[in-house]
C-alpha cells in the first residue's frame, strides 16, 4: 500500500486533546437517553457542542437530526461522517455514575460514543478548515434502532448534493481495544419483520375433530420455514429466519381460532431477500391450505444490506494503519447478520462502516464482555480518541483524492 499524505501526528494529538470533552459529552448523553426519531435533549447537547464552529446547520421536518457542513478553503470533494444518536428500550444495570436517569431507556449500543467522537472530529476538522480541500458533512442521526432515521434524513433532502464518500464508526465491546475492523462487500444484513396469522376454527380441547386447530399448523409452518431456508436459499448467499414469538389461545381447554407467528428475516443480498419473501408466503399458504386453515402473511421491509465499497475499505485500512500501526486494522472474514440503517446512505454513496474495539481494558478477554444491546454493556471511553482521529484522517484522505475511483 502507498503511504498516505495525512497528518498522523496532528490527528492523533487532536484526538487525545479532545478526549476529555468527548467523555463529558458522552456521559451527558448517556445519562439522558432518548428513543426514536425525535431526541430534543440529545439534539440540544449536539448543537451546544458545535456552538461557535464555522458550520452550516441543516435540520429537516421528519426528525431532530442535524447535518452540520464544514466548507474548506477549496471547493473540491465532499465526505460525510456519521454518528447515530438514539438509545434502546432497556433498563440499565451497569452501576455507572452516569447511568441512565430515564427509566426504560439506555445507550446500550454505544450511540452516545458515536455522537461524542463525531463532535470531537468536527472540532478538530474546523480547526484545520483552511487546509481542507473540500467539504465535510457531519451527520448526527436519530432513529437508527429500527426507526429508519437515515432514510428520513436522506428523504428530507439534508444530504443534497450527495457526498463523494461516507464513513461511520460503530463501537464494539467484543473487539480488542482500539482496533478498527471492516470488510469489502456485505458487512451487515438486511432485516425484515415477519408476521403470519393462521386462522382455523375454535372449539373444545376435548373435541379437536370438531375444530380446526391453528396451533399445530403454525408449528408446522415454523419447521417448514427452516427447511425452506436450508434447501431453497444458497448457502453462499445466506438468509436467516427466526420465529421469535408464537401467540395463541387464552386458556388450557379451548382450541383457539387463530395463532400468530412473528420473527425476522435477514439476508446478505437483495436476490436472497426477494427469494425468501416469495418463499415465506408460499410455504405459509401451502401448509395452511393443506390443513383447512387460512393464512395472512405480512413482511415489513426493514433496513437494506449494508454494503461497503472496496476502495473506501482499502482507504480506511491504510488510514488506521498509518495512524496506529499494522495491528490497528482487522479485515473481517465474514459479514454479521445484524442490521444498520447507515445502509440507506451506502446505497447511494460509496463508503463504509467500520467497527472500533471498545472492550474495557481491565477485562482479561474481550470476548467475555457484555455485548451490544446488553443492559450491562460498558465500553473503554479512551478509545474515543482513536475514533476522533480516524474520522479526521479518513476525511482528509478522501478530500485529498486518496480514495481510488
Amino acid at each position: 500500500m502507498n503511504a498516505l499524505s495525512i497528518d498522523r501526528e496532528g490527528w492523533t494529538s487532536a484526538g487525545e486533546a479532545l478526549l476529555p470533552g468527548a467523555i463529558e459529552l458522552r456521559r451527558a448523553i448517556h445519562a439522558e437517553p432518548e428513543l426514536g426519531l425525535h431526541l430534543p435533549k440529545t439534539t440540544e447537547k449536539v448543537l451546544k457542542a458545535l456552538e461557535g464552529l464555522p458550520l452550516e446547520i441543516r435540520q429537516g421536518p421528519s426528525t431532530t437530526g442535524v447535518l452540520a457542513i464544514l466548507r474548506g478553503s477549496a471547493n473540491g470533494r465532499t465526505v460525510l461522517l456519521r454518528g447515530d444518536m438514539d438509545a434502546l428500550p432497556l433498563v440499565e444495570d451497569t452501576g455507572l455514575e452516569f447511568s441512565s436517569r430515564t427509566h426504560g431507556a439506555m445507550h446500550a449500543c454505544g450511540h452516545d460514543t458515536h455522537v461524542a467522537m463525531l463532535a470531537g472530529a468536527a472540532h478538530a476538522l474546523c480547526a484545520r478548515r483552511d487546509q481542507l480541500a473540500g467539504t465535510v458533512m457531519f451527520m448526527f442521526q436519530p432513529g437508527e434502532e429500527g426507526w429508519h432515521g437515515a432514510r428520513y434524513m436522506v428523504d428530507d433532502g439534508l444530504i443534497d448534493p450527495l457526498p463523494d464518500a461516507a464513513f461511520a464508526l460503530h463501537i464494539s465491546p467484543n473487539m480488542p481495544t482500539g482496533v478498527f475492523a471492516s470488510r469489502e462487500g456485505p458487512l451487515l444484513a438486511s432485516s425484515d419483520t415477519i408476521s403470519i396469522r393462521v386462522t382455523g376454527a375454535g372449539g373444545h380441547a376435548s373435541m379437536p375433530h370438531d375444530a380446526i386447530d391453528p396451533i399445530p399448523v403454525a408449528c408446522e409452518i415454523v419447521t417448514a420455514l427452516q427447511s425452506f431456508i436450508t434447501r431453497r436459499i444458497s448457502v453462499f448467499d445466506p438468509a436467516v429466519i427466526t420465529i421469535a414469538q408464537i401467540e395463541a389461545g387464552t386458556t388450557t381447554n379451548i382450541i383457539p381460532e387463530t395463532a400468530t407467528l412473528r420473527g425476522t428475516l435477514r439476508t446478505l443480498s437483495e436476490h436472497s431477500r426477494g427469494k425468501a419473501h416469495e418463499g415465506i408466503v408460499q410455504v405459509a399458504a401451502g401448509i395452511a391450505a393443506a390443513h383447512g386453515c387460512t393464512v395472512e402473511t405480512q413482511i415489513e421491509r426493514g433496513f437494506p444490506v449494508t454494503v461497503c465499497d472496496g476502495a473506501a475499505v482499502e482507504l480506511a485500512e491504510r488510514t488506521a494503519k498509518a495512524l496506529y500501526g499494522e495491528q490497528a486494522w482487522i479485515t473481517m472474514p465474514n459479514p454479521m447478520m445484524g442490521a444498520e440503517d447507515f445502509s440507506y446512505v451506502l446505497n447511494k454513496v460509496p463508503g463504509l462502516m467500520a467497527f472500533i474495539g471498545g472492550a474495557p481494558v481491565d477485562v482479561a478477554d474481550f470476548r467475555s464482555c457484555c455485548a451490544l444491546h446488553s443492559n450491562r454493556m460498558m465500553i473503554e471511553e479512551a478509545v474515543m480518541a482513536r475514533g476522533i482521529a480516524m474520522h479526521c484522517a479518513f476525511a482528509e484522505a478522501v478530500l485529498a483524492g486518496e480514495m481510488a475511483a
